[in-house]
């Protein structure tokens, strides 16, 4: 493919990943507001939240299949459609069981999307040989940052219909915008693949070579790619408490202001933002699994602090700290699956790292119950270091 063509696709493949990220966010900030409207406890709340992650999760196990059908590229702009719908629907419900109705089918667009994309970004990082993968997810930390940023500014004058209304609009013209450049270019063929037909490629139509779960080679890498999935798992829950939880935790126990509680995600997503900025050049200098200890240890001391401290500055630096250690953890491990296991791991990675994030806010909202916020909070610090620990023991894996 010219490269002309691979500098398209990439702007396009960001515009996806910044619109994820930015949507989600919007959504986030915006919790608050509608544990409120349906006057749900903390939870009923986290019964609700379970919506989006038994959405995403199913169709996270179907999602590689149709793009091994339909390609990566369709499906994405699909899912990007229907994702932008989807999050209008949260302030129109008064229950926590509508609200938990609703979410599942905002997760289930939401689980498409992020398999989908990067599914697609798999296959452009291996044509362009160098490891951008976290160049895509700055996007999203971008797009993140950039939402809970307005959520805060509009938290006191606009209603959550209104906001999240908005969101759907910016969402279908992003997709307008950015979908047909997806629509017109197939996935690349990898570097390594030689010529191939439509039936060969991971994204188009056809069984994929690389996702053969019988091919020798498949089965050999299926062990490494599941503990890079766990790897993801336990980084992915933090940033998934942190979107759902972090702004509760601030007016809750630190009695911020709504304002100031937006903040938090937002130095959370800003710090995650530098971080993978500064991805590609980190793995060029330490490799993948200097950057997985190394992300995996300063998340955990970054959370502990941001969950515990009693001040609210101190917090918020707490919060940048994760937002560091947690930035290239997470595109390492799926960049990594899909270069062992092509589209099939990149499913498998996706599919457990998505997991923790979605299951961690459920999880949370039940500790919290038990003990208190802050307490449960520390989990995320408990599952970063287990992270660290994977990584190292694992080491000699990932950089071959």
């Amino acid at each position: 493919m010219p490269d002309h063509s691979l500098t398209r696709l990439r702007v396009a493949l960001t515009a996806f990943f910044a619109l994820d990220g930015f949507v989600f966010a919007g959504w986030v900030v915006r919790i608050p507001a509608v544990k409120q409207q349906t006057h749900a406890s903390a939870g009923d709340l986290g019964l609700a939240l379970l919506g989006v992650s038994a959405g995403a999760v199913v169709t996270m196990t179907l999602t590689g299949r149709l793009c091994r059908r339909y390609g990566s590229h369709p499906v994405t702009v699909v899912c990007a459609v229907l994702l932008s719908l989807s999050v209008a629907l949260p302030p129109l419900t008064h229950s926590a069981w509508a609200l938990g109705a609703v979410l599942l089918a905002f997760g289930a667009s939401y689980g498409g999307i992020n398999v989908a994309f990067n599914s697609a970004a798999v296959d452009l990082v291996a044509a362009l040989r160098r490891p951008v993968m976290p160049t895509f997810h700055a996007a999203f930390s971008l797009g993140g940052m950039l939402g809970a940023g307005l959520g805060g500014l509009v938290a006191g004058s606009v209603s959550p219909t209104r906001h999240l209304l908005g969101l759907t609009l910016i969402g279908l013209l992003v997709t307008a915008a950015a979908g047909p450049t997806l629509l017109r270019h197939p996935a690349p063929a990898r570097p390594d693949d030689g010529p191939t037909t439509g039936a060969d490629r991971s994204t188009g139509p056809g069984p994929s070579r690389a996702a053969d779960p019988h091919r020798p080679d498949a089965r050999r890498t299926r062990g490494p790619v599941v503990i890079l999935g766990l790897i993801a798992l336990c980084t992915s829950y933090g940033e998934g408490a942190m979107a759902d939880w972090g702004a509760l935790h601030f007016q809750q126990d630190l009695d911020a202001s709504a304002a100031v509680a937006a903040a938090g995600y937002s130095c959370f997503a800003l710090a995650m933002t530098a971080g993978r900025l500064t991805g590609t050049t980190l793995l060029e200098r330490l490799g993948r699994s200097r950057t997985i200890v190394a992300g995996g240890a300063t998340a955990a001391a970054g959370m502990l602090l941001g969950s515990l401290a009693p001040s609210v500055w101190a917090a918020l630096l707490g919060f940048a700290v994760t937002g560091l250690g947690l930035a290239n953890v997470f595109p390492v491990t799926v960049e990594r699956a899909g270069a062992l296991a092509g589209p099939a791991g990149v499913a498998v990675a996706s599919t457990l790292g998505y997991g923790g994030m979605l299951l961690g806010p459920p999880a949370i909202g039940f500790m919290a119950d038990w003990f208190s916020l802050p307490a449960a909070l520390t989990s995320v610090a408990v599952l970063a270091a287990v992270a660290a620990v994977i990584g190292f023991a694992e080491r000699r894996s990932y950089e071959q």
